[in-house]
C-alpha cells in the first residue's frame, strides 16, 4: 500500500504543477520563398477560442511586411501567418520572443533557407533571443533535439502515466529494468520509422490507443492485488514492447510538429529519442526515490488506500480515451 500511496502523491503533485501552468511550447517558423523573402508561421499556446499566451515575434527592424498577419483559434492553439523581406537575408540577424521572460514556456525557432538548410533553436524564458546562424552544427543540432526529446516526456503526461503503472506492477529492479528497456526499444523502432516516412498512421487514433493502453495497465493493478494475475505481472516486458510500440507513434507525431533538418535527421532523431530516455531515466529514478522515502515513513493507511493510485490514474486515461475518441 505504501508503494502505491507514494507514487500517487507523485503523480498528483506532478499533475498539479504541470496542469496549473501552461508548459506547450510556442513555434516559429520561417521558409525562405525567395531571395530575401520569407513566409512565416507563428503558433501559440491558447485555452478557448479567445484566449492565448501573449507572446510575440519581434523579428529584425529591417523586414518589411508584405502581407499583413492573419491569425485564427485552432484546437488549442493561435495560428498566425504572415510574409516579409529581409534585404541581405536572416543569417546574423537575432529574432526576439516578446512576452516570454514572464512564462514558464520556451519557444522552438525553425528557419529554412532557399537552398533548404533548417536550422532548429529554442528560446527560453532566461533567452529570448536567438541569433540564425545560417548552417547547422552537428553540436547545435545535438543539443536542441536532447532538449525538445526530454521536454516532450516530461510535460507528456500520458507517456509517464503509462510508465508509472509499470512501476507499480513489475516487481524487482531486474524485471522493472528489463520491462523499461524493451519500452524505449519499441518506441525507438516505431519513433525511427514513422518519422523516416515508412509508417503513416492518423493522430487521433494513435493517442486514443495511448490512452488506453494506460487504463489496461491500471486495470491489470487491480486485478494483481485481487489475486488474478495478469499478462503484465506475469510477461511485464511483452505489453511494455507491444503498447511502447504505440507510444513511439505519439512521439513521432510530436516531432513532426518540430521538424527535422533536412542535412541532418539521423542526428536530429537520435538526439530527439536520447532526450526521451534521458527525461524516462530521471522519471523512474524520481518515483523509486519517493518510494524508497516514503517505504521509511511508519505511517498505516486504510485498507483500501491501495486502489488510489491505478483508480487515479486509470479514471484520467478513460477521460482521454472519450476525448481523443471524439476528435476523430
Amino acid at each position: 500500500m505504501k508503494r502505491l500511496a507514494a507514487s500517487l502523491l507523485l503523480f498528483l503533485f506532478w499533475a498539479t504543477v504541470a496542469l496549473g501552468h501552461e508548459v506547450r511550447p510556442a513555434y516559429l517558423e520561417i521558409r525562405e520563398t525567395a531571395q530575401d523573402t520569407y513566409e512565416a508561421l507563428w503558433k501559440v499556446p491558447a485555452r478557448g477560442e479567445d484566449m492565448r499566451l501573449a507572446l510575440y515575434v519581434q523579428l529584425p527592424e529591417s523586414a518589411q511586411p508584405v502581407t499583413v498577419p492573419i491569425g485564427r483559434f485552432v484546437d488549442a492553439a493561435y495560428i498566425e501567418r504572415w510574409s516579409f523581406e529581409l534585404p541581405g537575408g536572416l543569417e546574423g540577424h537575432s529574432i526576439y520572443i516578446e512576452g516570454l521572460p514572464s512564462t514558464k514556456v520556451d519557444a522552438l525557432i525553425r528557419v529554412t533557407s532557399l537552398e533548404g538548410i533548417t536550422e532548429t533553436l529554442r528560446a527560453t524564458p532566461d533567452s529570448p533571443s536567438v541569433q540564425i546562424a545560417g548552417e547547422v552544427s552537428g553540436i547545435g543540432v545535438a543539443t536542441t533535439y536532447t532538449v525538445i526529446g526530454i521536454e516532450h516526456i516530461l510535460l507528456g503526461i500520458d507517456h509517464l502515466l503509462f510508465v508509472l503503472a509499470l512501476i507499480l506492477i513489475v516487481r524487482g529492479w531486474k524485471k522493472l529494468l528489463k520491462t523499461i528497456t524493451s519500452f524505449t526499444l519499441a518506441h525507438s523502432i516505431t519513433l525511427a520509422l514513422a518519422t523516416l516516412g515508412f509508417v503513416h498512421v492518423p493522430g487521433p487514433p494513435v493517442e486514443a490507443c495511448i490512452a488506453l493502453s494506460i487504463v489496461f495497465v491500471a486495470a491489470e493493478i487491480v486485478h494483481s492485488k485481487q489475486g488474478r494475475r495478469g499478462l503484465t505481472e506475469q510477461a511485464p516486458w511483452i505489453v511494455a514492447f507491444i503498447f511502447g510500440l504505440l507510444h513511439g507513434l505519439g512521439f513521432a507525431g510530436a516531432l513532426s510538429e518540430v521538424g527535422l533538418p533536412d542535412q541532418a535527421i539521423p542526428l536530429a532523431l537520435l538526439f530527439f529519442n536520447v532526450g526521451v530516455e534521458l527525461g524516462q531515466i530521471a522519471f523512474v529514478l524520481v518515483v523509486l526515490s519517493v518510494v524508497a522515502v516514503w517505504r521509511k515513513i511508519p505511517v498505516e493507511g486504510p485498507r483500501w488506500g491501495w486502489r488510489l493510485a491505478p483508480y487515479a490514474i486509470g479514471s484520467m486515461a478513460m477521460f482521454w480515451v472519450v476525448e481523443r475518441t471524439l476528435n476523430f
